[in-house]
């Protein structure tokens, strides 16, 4: 080998690095021995993600299913895997198999089949059905498509249409390079009662799974645009990106309590590591919004106005999976959110322990903490068919909290859940699921510091002090059509601040940890039972018609004679409901829909 001075002084002053931690990534992006592409697939695909789910359960792979979004690669290598035995699924999942190995196509470096082309040539396709550009050569595989779409409902309150389009590009390069994005522009109109605009079904404080926004000025309804997108490196056993993107944590089939995925996408840097077939770490650091004013950071326009910032915030969060035995993963994790002027380098480091870390940084000045919290999940496919799951998300714990006889309570939420597919009947699936948060479990007393962004909690649409039990029934007598039946029953108890001391100096978050907690003698201040029929059908990838008829019962509970401790919310039935509820949903309604889309 012929080593010129130049390269010789390079690596010299390379090796003299005082953090080597930059010589890793030197050398794992220089590696030209290692081949992939990390593409997310928007969790809002959920068809795709149910069936590698069913697939996965009927023991065909295994999963990680606690982290999404997935790849769109790894995705494609779990379709081949199940191409690979297809033999043992039944007629539909043949279907499915066929189908979606059509969308991940340029994952397989390949065109995929359409139908009505403009052009159709070795690298190019242009199409009607689906609407699509896919463009594939040696160095460079692309796609964009459109993205459009309308949703009309109705109930006792009048019309409500919900209509969004835009469009998505994604691009993978050379062997490790990924870059991608999509822009949706949406907007809900809908009636005016009692002078109150009922568009808007999604709001920080409603208990609803409804995707968050940050709404734009519109009184008549809710205009809001959803920008998202990134640039990824990966390789055959991890990938680092940049990217704005939705996160879910913990196995779930009706939302998760750890990350939900529920807030407007943040942009975030993320990692993935899986060296092993045993172990996986996952990483992110993200840029939040606090919606908490900076007093002391303002501009001044040209008239003198002042026009002030928000806080800065801040997510650390690792979440590590070992796979022990076949089909059987635990997960466990820690994350803070913090408040600095600036992104604090400890904190970027993917394996810390991020409280103690706190405490290193804070204790000295008798400072108020950072928000840290503590994470598990175990996941088991081990009896084919089925697949039983929980979660734990921990905002603080002491383990003398745990016994009986204690009236104070871990802020805590917990998550249990089963999938049966397949057993007894073909293309059947049954779903349980029971979640229970205590209370201010996703609070902080510093505004800038809850488990939140743009106001939307991370985790449990249901916030604090919440339980449910939701079911589902689904059947898919054929590709692309789902018919699914759910019931779900969902409790609010009482509403608390997070306030440490009163004026007096007294300490409060006793007395509020040791109020009866919904499930155990607390009284609702809001309840939740419905029950819905949907039919879901994808007439091609990425095109779906859909219908879902609701009955739904959602009730406030006045509590406004109850003799109150500081810091709990004390209002009517009428102002639970409104804080809780939008005012299109709220009471005694049967709520019909229709809708037509491509693309999400």
């Amino acid at each position: 080998m012929i080593v010129n001075d130049v390269s010789l002084r390079f690596f010299s002053n390379l090796l003299r690095m005082k953090n080597r931690f930059w010589l890793f990534l030197f050398f794992l992006f220089a590696s030209n021995t290692l081949c992939a592409q990390d593409i997310p697939v928007s969790v809002n695909y959920s068809k795709v993600y149910d069936f590698v789910d069913e697939l996965a359960t009927d023991g065909l792979f295994e999963l990680n299913s606690a982290v999404k979004p997935y790849s769109r690669e790894f995705i494609a290598a779990k379709l081949l895997e199940a191409q690979a035995q297809i033999d043992v699924l039944n007629h539909r999942q043949r279907d499915e198999l066929r189908f979606y190995l059509n969308e991940f196509a340029l994952e397989r470096n390949e065109l995929p089949s359409t139908r009505l082309n403009l052009v159709q040539n070795a690298t190019t396709s242009l199409s009607f059905l689906q609407p699509a550009v896919h463009y594939k050569d040696d160095i460079l595989r692309a796609r964009l498509t459109p993205i459009l779409g309308m949703t009309i409902s109705r109930n006792s309150n009048g019309v409500l249409t919900n209509r969004w389009y835009g469009a998505e590009f994604q691009a993978m390069m050379g062997k490790h390079l990924s870059v991608f994005g999509s822009l949706r522009d949406i907007s809900m109109a809908g009636p005016v009662v009692g002078g109150v605009f009922m568009a808007r079904l999604s709001g920080p404080s409603y208990l609803n799974d409804l995707p968050g926004y940050q709404y734009k000025e519109a009184t008549y309804g809710g205009d809001f645009s959803d920008s998202r997108g990134g640039v990824k490196y990966g390789w055959k056993w991890g990938s680092l990106g940049l990217v704005k993107e939705n996160v879910v944590w913990g196995d779930n089939n009706h939302g998760s309590n750890i990350l939900s995925g529920r807030t407007p996408s943040f942009p975030m840097l993320t990692l993935r590591l899986s060296p092993s077939n045993w172990f996986e770490m996952n990483y992110i650091h993200g840029w939040l919004v606090s919606n908490v004013i900076d007093s002391s950071q303002h501009y001044t326009n040209n008239i003198g106005t002042q026009s002030y910032r928000m806080k800065n915030k801040f997510i650390a969060a690792n979440f590590f999976t070992i796979t022990p035995l076949k089909n059987l993963k635990f997960s466990f994790g820690n994350s803070i959110i913090y408040a600095e002027q600036n992104v604090q380098a400890a904190y970027l480091i993917p394996i810390g322990f991020y409280k103690s870390m706190d405490h290193t940084m804070t204790k000295g000045l008798a400072l108020e903490n950072q928000n840290s919290q503590l994470f598990l999940n175990v996941s088991s496919r081990n009896i084919k068919h089925l697949h039983l799951y929980a979660s734990v998300y921990a905002d603080e714990i002491m383990f003398s909290r745990f016994s009986p006889s204690s009236p104070d309570k871990n802020p805590i939420s917990y998550k249990a859940g089963a999938r049966l597919v397949n057993f007894p009947i073909s293309n059947l699936s049954l779903v349980g699921e029971f979640t229970h948060n205590n209370i201010i479990c996703y609070k902080h007393t510093v505004p800038a510091l809850t488990w939140a962004s743009n106001s939307y909690n991370l985790g449990s649409y249901l916030g604090d002090n919440s339980e449910e039990i939701y079911l589902a029934l689904k059947y898919k007598p054929l590709r692309g059509l789902d018919v699914t039946l759910t019931y779900l029953n969902a409790v609010h108890a009482g509403e608390y601040a997070y306030i440490n001391r009163d004026n007096d100096g007294v300490n409060v978050i006793t007395k509020i940890i040791s109020q009866p907690q919904v499930g155990s003698g607390a009284k609702p201040t809001w309840t939740n039972q419905t029950i819905s029929l949907g039919a879901q059908y994808e007439l091609f990838n990425n095109a779906y018609a859909t219908v879902n008829v609701s009955m739904s019962d959602i009730k406030g509970y006045d509590n406004a004679n109850v003799n109150p401790v500081v810091g709990e919310y004390v209002a009517t039935s009428q102002a639970y409901l409104d804080r809780f509820t939008p005012r299109y949903l709220q009471g005694k309604q049967t709520t019909i829909s229709v809708g037509f889309s491509l693309g999400f």
